[in-house]
This record gives C-alpha cells, sequence and structure tokens, in this order.
C-alpha cells in the first residue's frame, strides 16, 4: 500500500505513462548509440542531448501535472458577497458553492477550479493550476516521440541492411539480437502510438486554450446556443465571457514557468458581461433539465454492473459511452431521469438520510432502461383503461 508521496502515482494511469516513457527512451538511447553515437560527432552528441532534454522535459511536466494539481476549492466555499451566492450553484458533496469555471470532481471528490476533464494518465484533474504542466508535457512528449521514431526507425532499417553496408560501406553496421529487434519494433510502435494519440488530445488542448474554453464549458455552450436559438422569448445569441482573443487567452495558461495566471475564481471576462454570466446560464439549463425530467419505477432490480448481461444483448452491447457511474437499484425505486439513450437512462435516486426526512443526498447514474417503467405513461394507461372499463359499463 502506497503512502505519502507515492499514493498519487500508485495508479495504474501514471504507472502505465511512465512504463511507456522508460521503455521508449531505454530503447532509444541504446539505438541511438549504435547508430549515431554522441562521441562519434558534434552532430551526435546534440542529437543525443536533445533527446535527453526532451524526455527529461516530458517526466518533470507529467509529474507537475500529477501533484501540483488542477487547484480545488476550499470545503464550504462561498462568495465574498453573500448576495452573490443566487448565481451560483451548489455542491452538497462540498458544503458550500461552486465558483465560476468550477466543477465537482466525483473522482477527486472536490470541486476543482476551471476543471477541464479528469484524466486517469495523471491521476488527477486537468485544471487551473496545472493546465500548463499537463498541455507542455504533451508537447514534449510528442516532439520526444517523433525523435525516438527517427532514431529507432534508421537503427532497423540498417540492422535488416547490415550485410549491404559490410561490403559497401556508407553506414554504421548494426547487429540486433532476437530480444534487442523485438524490443525496436515494440518500442518504435509505442512511439508512433504516443504520437498519434497524445498529438490528437494536444491538438484538443490547444484549441481549448486558444478558445479559453474548457471541454466541459464547450458543452454547456453548445447548449446555451441550442437553448437561445429555440426560445420562444429570449433568442439573443449567447456571448461567452471568457474568450478575449487568442494572445491573450494564450497568456492565461502557456507561460515559461508554467503557472496560470489568476486565482481560480475571478476571470477576466469580454465587455458586456460579468463575472456570473455563465454561472446564470448554468442554472437555467438545471432549470430547463429539471422541468423535462421524468420519473421511472424500477420494475427489477440491478446491481450497478458494467456489463449487465441478465437485462439483454441490447443493453449489453449498446452501453452509454460515458465514464459516469451506473446506478444500483431496488425494485420500487423512482428515479428522477434527466438524460436518454435507446437501451440506458440516467437519472437521480432520492434517498432520505439517517437524520430526518428534510436532509436528503442523490445518487446519479445510470441503469437499463427495460428495469423501468415511466409513472406518466403508466398513469395514462391506467387513466385509459379506467374510461374503457366504465364506458362499457355504462353500456
Amino acid at each position: 500500500m502506497c503512502i505519502g508521496p507515492l499514493k498519487r502515482i500508485c495508479h495504474w494511469g501514471p504507472v502505465t505513462a511512465l512504463a511507456i516513457i522508460k521503455s521508449i527512451v531505454y530503447m532509444t538511447v541504446y539505438c541511438n548509440r549504435m547508430w549515431w553515437p554522441p562521441d562519434s560527432s558534434a552532430g551526435g552528441a546534440l542529437n543525443f542531448l536533445l533527446f535527453i532534454l526532451l524526455s527529461g522535459l516530458t517526466i518533470f511536466n507529467f509529474l507537475s501535472a500529477v501533484y501540483v494539481g488542477p487547484g480545488f476549492l476550499p470545503n464550504g466555499w462561498c462568495p465574498e458577497n453573500e448576495s452573490d451566492a443566487k448565481y451560483l450553484q451548489e455542491c452538497k458533496v462540498c458544503g458550500g458553492f461552486k465558483a465560476p469555471r468550477s466543477h465537482h470532481c466525483r473522482k477527486c471528490n472536490r470541486c476543482v477550479t476551471k476543471m477541464d476533464h479528469h484524466c486517469p494518465w495523471i491521476n488527477n484533474c486537468v485544471g487551473h493550476r496545472n493546465h500548463g504542466h499537463f498541455t507542455a508535457f504533451l508537447f514534449f512528449a510528442v516532439l520526444g516521440c517523433l525523435q525516438s521514431s527517427l532514431v529507432l526507425t534508421c537503427t532497423l532499417y540498417h540492422a535488416l541492411h547490415r550485410v549491404k553496408y559490410a561490403y559497401y560501406g556508407g553506414g554504421p553496421i548494426i547487429t540486433f539480437t532476437l530480444y534487442g529487434l523485438v524490443g525496436c519494433v515494440f518500442c518504435l510502435g509505442l512511439a508512433i502510438g504516443v504520437v498519434l494519440a497524445v498529438g490528437m488530445l494536444l491538438y484538443f488542448q490547444m484549441r481549448a486554450i486558444i478558445r479559453n474554453q474548457t471541454a466541459i464549458e464547450d458543452w454547456i455552450l453548445e447548449k446555451a446556443k441550442y437553448r437561445r436559438l429555440h426560445s420562444e422569448g429570449n433568442r439573443t445569441p449567447f456571448v461567452y465571457p471568457y474568450n478575449l482573443g487568442c494572445w491573450k487567452n494564450l497568456r492565461q495558461v502557456i507561460t515559461l514557468t508554467c503557472e496560470p495566471v489568476g486565482d481560480g475564481v475571478e476571470w477576466p471576462v469580454v465587455e458586456g458581461c460579468d463575472q456570473y454570466t455563465f454561472t446564470v446560464e448554468q442554472l437555467l439549463q438545471k432549470q430547463e433539465k429539471r422541468q423535462r425530467a421524468r420519473k421511472y419505477e424500477v420494475l427489477k432490480n440491478y446491481s450497478g454492473a458494467w456489463l449487465p448481461i441478465s437485462h439483454g444483448l441490447y443493453t449489453l452491447f449498446c452501453p452509454p459511452y460515458s465514464d459516469e457511474p451506473r446506478l444500483r437499484l431496488r425494485q420500487g425505486n423512482v428515479v428522477l431521469v434527466t438524460r436518454w439513450k435507446k437501451h440506458w437512462l440516467f437519472g437521480e435516486l432520492e434517498l432520505a438520510s439517517e437524520h430526518g426526512l428534510k436532509e436528503k443526498w442523490r445518487l446519479r447514474g445510470w441503469f437499463p432502461r427495460n428495469i423501468a417503467v415511466d409513472l406518466i405513461d403508466a398513469t395514462d394507461e391506467e387513466d385509459e383503461e379506467e374510461d374503457i372499463v366504465e364506458t362499457k359499463k355504462k353500456k
């Protein structure tokens, strides 16, 4: 069991990431000494030092993203002006309010300032404080793996054509053992995979930084535009308050020290907006979601399993593509459903606390659609049946 500073990296994400980094670095250094030895020429030394520099910066920013953390709101946080609380969402878990751009992470069990997403590879959230380190980690990882791919490819090519170079010269003669050949091919695949996968993630992060728009805010903004477009009353376009222009947006995150600008609570906004423009929109969206919600009664028990074999093949092979929890239910439970999929429902189960019926806590999650029935539809069907029976009696 890991305790102290090792607790944060004793998780499959950081362990796997560090194992990949170590494997690529070790094999690249090993192959580089055969293909272009650093002690043979100035170019070889420069190539070697550049790779070591990129590897060091990758590991440094990775560990910084892990240990610096995203920045958490204190438990029970409230705005300085108590009257501003009406513009903010309340967090029942942390016992306070959510500051603008803050969201509660159920995995960290804290409210995170400027939360972008929870990343399993760093076993932490990406937020206000570590966004710069996380982006730098992605950047240097892609550059380092590009160089690694070049070194491993050239080394592998010379090893496969060693007879040609032995007879005609023109390059180093490289001989691999079976384990060395397998390791080189395997690490080359890892390096190319990192370039493609991490490069795509870097693209999305840079796009978010340039727009000053996190992944969560992107989804909220899309709903805000849709809500205004289909509103019967106010159809004025929603103005995103945090987009200050590409250069100013970049300077809030990308700095030489990767230290962010601001305290994570108050943010500069565009003209015509205030600190609570976005939070008020969130409250309105949540209010409308509550109005659209429907109550479902559970007819069959559900264990909360991610692979519910006993609930049908469609339910098993068409799960919601989300890391949100599954909701354990018993027959007779009533769930307030707020989201619908073809074979799954997402809702909240209200449970009374031990201290009384007034204090309640909610469980949220997905559950199979075929274990519950819509109470409104069921009531309508019962009313129709009663009307038919009464009509027959009259006849």
